[in-house]
């Protein structure tokens, strides 16, 4: 059971690969975490249909799929999960102090947060956009080029992340559409010669997308461009398009209270995932603006939990809660330092 009275050993704010992995590792040890998750929990593989780069799945899995199974060995070993919206997040400044992370009105106190709430997608806000997702409409050429091969794809963007993507989808498609809506682009010069230097990649500018037209069988058929200059309207025959003006790290519910990038992700002391507060872990996608694969984000939230639990044995509790029953904490099973 879970109830805003008692004092909390880890609440972990936000799901994903990062916010399930850190619950799997504080609940195996013992730490009973409790996951504020939110109601579109399990991040942005919820969104992904054939996940076949995740180790372990050689057939590949729905990302749905592989969220449930994140949650289901979570929940296994003890975790608790609250399926609603952290409201607010106020972090202690002293060590040992008490954080408290409200959901609605009911506020939960707890000696350590791991904060991952993980970044969106940039989307442009066109018309079949989002009624194409998942059915030739896409935002992670690593994760879903395979499935284009030998198909024309497009790349919506002009920075490294864009030439990126299309140096790795020219792998696989027919061939690779650059659409950007300026004639100069914002990546660097080397990403841009190492893109421009790859036979399949065209480059149509400046242009930028109107809107994603579904063909005859439901999937994407083909892309409405208008020239930035002109307002020429130009008509694109593609079966993938990849959307790469960058990411949003959903970092506002401690941004006054954290030191965070131009961009907004979360900053952390060196190689961990401490904070700038004492007893406040950050992982995920919150922090990674340069990977940003499943993979990763599961291993930052073992970074995480190991650092909330070393954090709990390495520092005394203060201002003792009148009902935190004695021995509390007793039970915790502590690892050693690696």
């Amino acid at each position: 059971m879970t109830s805003p009275d008692q004092l909390e050993n880890v609440v972990i704010v936000g799901s994903g690969p990062a916010g399930y992995t850190a619950a799997l590792y504080t609940s195996r040890a013992n730490l009973k975490p409790l996951v504020i998750e939110g109601f579109l929990w399990g991040g942005l593989l919820q969104q992904t249909t054939d996940v076949e780069n995740y180790p372990g799945f050689p057939d590949g899995i729905m990302g749905p799929e592989l969220m449930q199974k994140f949650r289901d060995q979570a929940e296994r070993f003890g975790t608790r999960f609250i399926t609603d919206e952290a409201s607010k997040v106020e972090l202690s400044d002293e060590p040992g102090g008490i954080h408290t992370v409200w959901v609605g009105d009911d506020a939960y106190r707890t000696r350590t947060v791991i904060l991952a709430m993980g970044a969106e997608h940039k989307k442009l806000a066109v018309p079949g956009e989002d009624e194409l997702g998942g059915r030739g409409v896409s935002y992670c050429a690593t994760c879903d080029a395979a499935f284009y091969r030998d198909k024309p794809t497009m790349i919506v963007g002009g920075g490294d992340s864009a030439m990126e993507e299309a140096i790795f989808l020219s792998k696989f498609a027919s061939k690779v559409i650059v659409v950007h809506r300026r004639d100069e682009f914002r990546a660097s010069k080397i990403m841009l010669e190492r893109a421009r230097g790859i036979e399949n990649i065209e480059w149509l500018t400046p242009y930028a997308p109107e809107e994603f037209v579904a063909g005859e069988n439901g999937a994407l058929g083909h892309a409405r461009l208008r020239h930035s200059d002109t307002g020429e309207a130009k008509d694109v025959e593609i079966s993938g398009v990849f959307i790469a003006i960058g990411h949003v790290p959903q970092s506002q519910l401690v941004a006054d209270q954290l030191t965070r990038d131009g961009a907004g992700y979360v900053v952390t002391e060196g190689k961990s995932t401490r904070t700038g507060k004492p007893g406040a872990f950050a992982a995920g996608d919150l922090v990674d603006h340069t990977y940003r694969q499943a993979v990763t984000a599961a291993g930052s939230g073992t970074q995480a939990a190991l650092d909330a639990e070393w954090y709990l044995r390495d520092t005394p509790q203060v201002d003792t809660p009148e009902e935190l029953a004695e021995g509390d904490l007793a039970e915790a099973q502590w690892a050693p330092r690696a």
